[in-house]
């Protein structure tokens, strides 16, 4: 099964939504580019100065960048992370490094709702606002030696990294929705995780032994989701909403 685009909450103004398939793979068959130099100086003017920013708690590993993308498979090459970096912070740059850094997502359902955490104000991206955790760039820990990328992988390594959660926490993970971000590029490839934990024990394990991408979690009942996301439209990561249907979420209490 693919999902189409116009299946989906619309995507918002220079924003994409790709067609999924349901068993979507990911490939590494490329190689990043040679940089002149002025484009590698301005590269390491951003590092320098997002490295002063966060007092020196950048690393600069490897992450996927996308290439080509079909329904059922992503083929890229494995990037700097500072590259991705400097085009975050000016977009203008991807006319030059043609970047599409790979973000996993996960929509984490949970009998109490959907849990949403606020991105810390300290955030290189997207800072503040409201998004389906756990998310992050898909990195060398999900490569393989085939080549092959490991999504779910890194899906479940972010989970336990921010939320604190184990792989026999989730189960039915599914791929939802390939979101494209307007300017920057990023590709935000959802999942749908569901726990049968209710919001107060992963609220309390997340206190113990996640990490501090998120300063708040909260728990929005399926019930109010919609009027929710109309609430915080402005302080919610625009492809939460566009998961959120993609899982067949919104609208839930009036089937």
């Amino acid at each position: 099964m693919t999902i189409l685009p116009h299946e989906l909450t619309p995507a918002p103004p220079g924003w994409r939504i790709h067609p999924l398939a349901a068993g979507i793979t990911a490939m590494v068959s490329g190689q990043r580019a040679m940089l002149a130099g002025a484009l590698t100086a301005e590269i390491d003017a951003h590092w320098l100065a997002a490295q002063a920013e966060s007092g020196g708690a950048l690393f600069n590993g490897a992450v996927l960048s996308v290439d080509e993308i079909t329904p059922a498979l992503l083929r890229g090459h494995m990037t700097e992370y500072r590259r991705v970096l400097a085009q975050l912070r000016a977009p203008a740059l991807f006319e030059a490094l043609h970047l599409r850094p790979l973000a996993v997502c996960g929509v984490l359902l949970s009998p109490d709702g959907v849990v949403l955490g606020r991105r810390q104000r300290a955030a290189i991206y997207q800072s503040g606002m409201w998004q389906a955790p756990p998310a992050g760039n898909v990195d060398a820990r999900a490569l393989r030696p085939s080549g092959e990328v490991d999504l779910r992988c890194q899906l479940l390594t972010e989970l336990r990294e921010e939320l604190g959660l184990t792989r026999d926490a989730v189960h039915a993970i599914r791929p939802i929705a390939l979101v494209e971000h307007g300017a920057t590029h990023v590709l935000d490839l959802g999942f749908l995780l569901t726990t049968p934990l209710p919001f107060t024990t992963i609220a309390a394990i997340h206190a113990g032994e996640g990490n501090e991408e998120y300063d708040m979690l909260r728990v929005v009942p399926l019930a109010a989701l919609s009027d929710f996301l109309t609430r915080m439209v402005a302080e919610i990561v625009p492809s939460v909403p566009i998961f959120l249907a993609a899982a067949g979420l919104l609208g839930t209490a009036a089937r």
